[in-house]
């Protein structure tokens, strides 16, 4: 598959994208896994974005296939990649017949600091 078949859409809402102004709060560590101390005895915390997107991925695509299509569409680094298989909803109207839309997957997609997917 190329990577135009691999990616379906790109979800921009403010859940489906998280960057900017979240942040990930995490304790600063040494080589020893330990955390790092400040002078009051507290470990150390450091910030950095969260810089995820929401991807509509081929639902044959695998982790590998996404993380090489993202980065050959948008020219950026993608540091990790989370998938899952998302359930169309049943539908049903006021006849008998029952209807149900198609499942799709989802890839949560981590993209490296400084990177940015820019959809204009």
């Amino acid at each position: 598959m190329n990577a135009f078949e691999v990616i379906k859409t790109v979800r921009l809402t403010e859940k489906g994208t998280r960057q900017g102004s979240q942040m990930v709060r995490s304790f600063e560590r040494d080589k020893a896994g330990k955390p790092v101390l400040d002078d009051k005895g507290k470990p150390k915390i450091k910030e950095r974005p969260l810089n995820q997107y929401t991807v509509v991925a081929d639902r044959r695509a695998n982790k590998t296939e996404i993380r090489q299509a993202v980065q050959e569409l948008f020219k950026v680094k993608v540091t990790k990649v989370n998938t899952l298989n998302v359930r169309g909803k049943s539908r049903r109207q006021r006849t008998t017949q029952a209807g149900k839309a198609p499942d799709w997957k989802k890839a949560i997609v981590t993209l490296k600091d400084g990177d940015k997917i820019v959809l204009t």
